[in-house]
């Protein structure tokens, strides 16, 4: 599921990325307005608003797992993380640029802990590439944006 905002009235609306595909009509949730085919393109492609997404443990599996071919970078980071803090502008242009062919999401690992040990992450920073639900590459500590761009770029 995606969160698709409503040109019409604002609300939020969560939008099932299979119906988007199959260009079944989305409408909100609170006045009815039809989504916007652009609405329904971004519902296909969690993070299309060029900013990063927020995951959680509980929404782990239907953000990152659920992306499909679309490769997903996972930050595993801390508020008091002074490497996490350096790279985060890094990926927030990473995000922005991403045109749909990649997802840039965010774990506090703090407050999701189940994930990040899932995934054995104990040093931090650590960026793991999830394509088909897989895990398919995993990048530890701090790097330049070039050298994050051109690892995830193996996978698009």
């Amino acid at each position: 599921m995606a969160v698709v905002t409503c040109e019409n009235c604002g609300a939020k609306n969560r939008v099932d990325e299979g119906a988007a595909r199959k260009s079944l009509q989305a409408v909100c949730g609170r006045c009815g307005a039809k989504l916007t085919a652009e609405a329904e393109t971004q519902a296909g492609h969690a993070g299309a608003s060029g900013k990063p997404i927020i995951v959680t443990d509980a929404g782990f599996a239907r953000d990152v797992l659920g992306s499909g071919s679309i490769p997903v970078l996972l930050d595993c980071w801390a508020e008091w993380c002074g490497p996490c803090r350096m790279i985060a502008p890094a990926l927030d242009e990473l995000a922005a640029e991403s045109q749909g062919r990649y997802v840039i999401a965010k774990l506090n690992v703090d407050e999701n802990p189940q994930t990040s040990a899932q995934f054995g992450v104990r040093s931090i920073p650590t960026l793991l590439i999830f394509k088909h639900g897989q895990l398919v590459e995993r990048i530890v500590g701090a790097h330049p944006k070039q050298a994050i761009a051109a690892r995830l770029a193996a996978h698009v």
